[in-house]
This record gives C-alpha cells, structure tokens and sequence, in this order.
C-alpha cells in the first residue's frame, strides 16, 4: 500500500520521519500516511516524491520502478552466474520472482523478469512458463526491443530442440524470425547473425544441407563484410563440423586453419580443443596414423589445462585408434569412459558419440562375443534412426550389417 511504499522509501535512503516531513509536513502526519491512516494531498504526495527522489508514479504504483531495478539486478546477477557456481540456481530464481510475478505489467523491467521466470519455470519442469513468456515478448515487441525479442524466438525454438524434435524446432524458429522481420524495422547486426547460425545448426539437423551452407556462408561473408566477429567461432566450428562428417577433407582443413587463427587471436580455449579433435580425427579417419592420435590424446589429457568439455571425444578418438591397432580391450576400457554430456542434442555432436557403440559392437565381434556384439550394433542403429544421413551413421549400419551376417553365418 502506498504508506508501507513510502516508509521503505524512506528507511532505504536512511531518513528519519522528522527528515522527510521537513517544513511542509509534521512527524505526526507523515507517520498516519506511512500506517495508512491518512491520505495525502497531490501537493503532500508530490512533496513527499520530491524528498525521497522518485517520481510520484513510483509511490503509486504497486511496484515502483525501483525495487523492480533492484530485483532485476539481484535476477540478472544469479541468472548470469554458471550453474556450476550457484546450487539450485532456477529455484533460487523462481522464489525470488514468484512474488511480483502476477503484478509484472510494462516497461524493461517488468519484461527482462518475467523472461527470466519463464525460462526458470521451464528448467524446472514447472507449468505456466509459456504463457509468461508470452507476455515478456509483448512487451519486447512494444517497446522494440529486437535483441531481446529475437533470444526469445530462439528459446521457444530451443525447447524442441532440447526435445530433440529437430524438424518441429526448425519451424518454430522461421516462423518466429518471420514475425521479427515483420515487426520490427531494423535486426541490428549480432541480432542477425544469433538468428543466422542457429537456422543453419538446425537446417544440418534435419538434413537440409543445402539451405544450411547457404545460411551459415551468408553470416560467415555478412560477418566478414561488416567486421563483426560475434559467432564467428560458433559458425567455422559449425562448417568444420559439416565437413567432417562429409568427409570433405578440404572444407575440414579450411575451417580448422580459421579457427586456429580465431583461438590465437581471442586466446579462445573452446576452440583450441575443437581443433586438437578436429586434428585427431584427421590422423585416424584421413591418415591412419593411430599411435601418433593416442600420443596426441594423451598428452592433451596429462596436461594441467584440462579439456572439461571435450573429455568425452577425446576418449572415443583414443577408443577408435585403439581398436584400428587391434588393442581391443583397451579400447573396451576406453569406450566404456564416455558419458554423452546433458547439454549434448545436436545430431552432429550425437552422432559423433553414438558411434562408440558401433565400436564397441566390433571390439566384442573381434572378442569372439557375438551376442555382446549383436547388443551393441542395435543400440548403434536404434540411436541413429532419426538422426539425418552422415558418414558415421553410414559407419553404424555397415557395422551392424557386417555384425547380422556373422551372426546368420553362425546360424
């Protein structure tokens, strides 16, 4: 209520009822407008405004402007932290927002928190995040905030992606970039790019090759035109990983010498480890050099700067070099190391790990375990059934083939 208002006001700035009042008010009087026990004057009210250094509106909103700034600094702070920083980081969100959820109506603030709380609700399996999503894109769109608006579009499209619901997620994001294109007169150009990259990831994801090279080399020559650098890394990274599920040796050489250039110049680790794997690759699948690929592996994974991300990877490149030298239990011991992280969902990254059952499947067949073999050699095609046609799903049904065949012979 408006004196409760005013009395926090007051208490935030350290004023005493006697400061406040000054000369046009009593103590006595400011305090039965603080217990709501009297109503101020527009003079009184004004006065008051003028004392504590807020607009009017401010005391008569049921929100002021202020503390909706003062949560949404304390929201942004924890929304931006990693999640390996703070426990129950969406928990701690929702408790934090819940409360001026229902009376968020206008303006920045109100949007950016109910952003925030949708995505929170959502992470936390909770109902109603759509429908607050909803209203924050309202205001985004009112107030022309095209950035915004547009993470939005690719967090709706997102959902269904996490869903691995490639095919769904891909028309969520054309429709929702065609209703941004609409609405608003100007994407500036990071907007444009965050647009580009992710249509081209989702047009590989359901095996639309062709739109999704047209897409990603026009960001990359519209990147490059502008001297703008924002993705840049994301979308060599992207390219480099197309050309080496194509096989397309040269495309893979190209992508790779440019994101070397990219990491020395941003001293980027992300993409320092891309290419050591994008090397390693090359070393087993182009020059079948496996026991300099397992010298690489081991060192990158003795060395202090641990690879957190891409541990993964590495250990199935060092599981396929193993098992192309014949050391199949290794390899096993290897292969048995990898756990698909959760944040894991495009079909390229997918791809890349589901053929470690592949190889699993021929490191028991050359074992003499045919039934362990079988096993594996399903799980391989079952995990790539929906997933768009590559070399490594092409590794997966000849492995399986090749794995039916001997069991028909033994039969």
């Amino acid at each position: 209520m408006l004196g409760e208002r005013i009395r926090k006001l007051r208490k935030q700035k350290k004023m005493t009822l006697e400061t406040l009042a000054g000369d046009a008010l009593t103590k006595g009087m400011l305090s039965l407008i603080e217990n709501n026990k009297a109503n101020p004057s527009m003079e009184s009210l004004a006065y008051i405004a003028q004392r504590l250094g807020v607009d009017v509106t401010d005391l008569l909103e049921e929100i002021s402007s202020q503390e909706l700034r003062e949560v949404l600094e304390k929201a942004e702070k924890l929304f931006n932290q990693d999640l390996e920083e703070v426990n129950d980081q969406y928990k701690q969100l929702i408790a934090l927002i819940e409360p001026y959820a229902s009376r968020l109506a206008n303006g920045y603030e109100s949007a950016r928190l109910l952003d925030i709380y949708s995505r929170s609700l959502y992470y936390e399996k909770k109902d109603g995040w759509k429908g607050l999503l909803d209203k924050a894109v309202q205001i985004y769109d009112q107030m022309n905030l095209t950035s915004r608006r547009a993470s939005l579009g690719v967090f709706r499209s997102a959902v269904e992606f996490f869903a691995h619901d490639y095919a769904e997620s891909l028309n969520i994001h054309v429709n929702e970039r065609r209703k941004i294109e609409t609405t608003h007169a100007y994407i500036d150009p990071m907007t444009r790019l965050s647009l580009d990259y992710h249509e081209a990831a989702l047009h590989f994801a359901v095996g639309d090759t062709e739109s999704a090279t047209r897409v990603m080399n026009e960001a990359i020559n519209f990147s490059k035109e502008n001297r703008i650098f924002y993705l840049i890394d994301d979308l060599y990274r992207l390219a480099a990983g197309y050309a080496m599920m194509s096989k397309n040796t040269e495309k893979k050489a190209y992508y790779t010498q440019k994101l070397k250039q990219y990491e020395k110049f941003a001293d980027d680790m992300n993409s320092k480890w891309f290419c050591e794997l994008i090397n390693i690759d090359s070393l087993i699948s182009d020059e079948h050099d496996y026991a300099k690929a397992i010298e690489w592996i081991d060192a990158i994974l003795e060395n202090n700067q641990k690879p957190e991300g891409y541990q993964p990877y590495f250990f199935l490149e060092k599981g396929r070099a193993l098992y192309e030298l014949g050391h199949f239990s290794e390899a096993l011991q290897c292969l048995e190391k990898i756990n698909i992280p959760s944040y894991i969902h495009h079909p390229f990254d997918l791809s890349i790990f589901y053929i470690a059952d592949s190889y699993t499947a021929l490191c028991h067949l050359e074992q003499k375990d045919l039934k362990a073999a079988i096993h594996f050699s399903e799980v391989a095609v079952k995990n790539f059934e929906l997933l768009p046609d590559t070399s490594y799903k092409d590794f997966c049904y000849a492995t399986y083939q090749k794995v039916k065949m001997l069991k028909q012979a033994e039969e």
